[in-house]
C-alpha cells in the first residue's frame, strides 16, 4: 500500500483500492445507523480503552508526568514500566473482584450471569498513587491470605466473611 501511495500518478490498482476503501466505509456507516447493538459493543469497547488509558494516565507521576527521555530504549523502559504496573493492578483488583462475587453469592446474594462481564478491573480510587512505596519481599500475600474487603456489605478475609457496619 506504501509503494502504491508514493507513486507520483495514481495508477489502477491504487484508484481501484481507493474506491474499495470507501465502499467498505460506506456499508460500515449504515450498518452503525441501523444496529443499536453494534453502537452499544463499539461504545463498550471504547470505554474499556479509554478507562485503561486513564488509569496508564493516573499512574505516571500521577496525571503530571511527560516523558523527557530522548533515548528509545530509556522511552521502552518506561513505556514497559508503565505496562506491567497497570497489569499489576488489574490483577489485583481481578482477584479482590472475584472475591467479593464469591463472598456475595456465599452470602445468598448471586450476581447475575449477564452482570458478571460488565465488571472492571481497571477503578484505582482504593489505591495510593503519591505515597511512599515499601517493598517488604519477606511479606507475601497469597490468595489463602487476602486483605479483608472494605466499602460494602461482606468483609473476605482467610475465606470467612461478615457483615461491615
Amino acid at each position: 500500500m506504501g509503494k502504491l501511495a508514493a507513486y507520483p500518478r495514481q495508477n489502477g490498482l491504487a484508484l481501484a483500492l481507493r474506491e474499495l476503501g470507501r465502499i467498505e466505509r460506506t456499508m460500515f456507516t449504515l450498518e452503525w445507523i441501523q444496529s443499536p447493538d453494534l453502537r452499544r459493543r463499539v461504545h463498550l469497547g471504547l470505554n474499556k480503552g479509554e478507562a485503561r488509558n486513564s488509569l496508564a494516565r493516573a499512574i505516571f507521576f500521577y496525571r503530571r508526568g511527560a516523558v523527557r527521555d530522548r533515548l528509545r530504549e530509556d522511552l521502552q523502559n518506561k513505556a514497559s514500566g508503565l505496562n506491567l504496573v497497570v497489569a499489576a493492578i488489574v490483577l489485583w483488583n481481578t482477584v479482590y473482584l472475584e472475591q467479593a462475587v464469591a463472598a456475595l453469592e456465599r452470602q445468598g446474594t448471586p450476581i447475575p450471569a449477564e452482570c458478571l462481564p460488565h465488571l472492571s478491573p481497571l477503578g484505582w480510587e482504593h489505591i495510593n498513587l503519591t505515597g511512599d512505596y515499601i517493598w517488604d519481599l519477606r511479606q507475601t500475600t497469597t490468595l489463602q491470605r487476602l486483605r479483608a474487603l472494605r466499602r460494602g456489605t461482606v468483609s473476605v478475609q482467610n475465606g470467612l466473611e461478615s457483615k461491615v457496619g
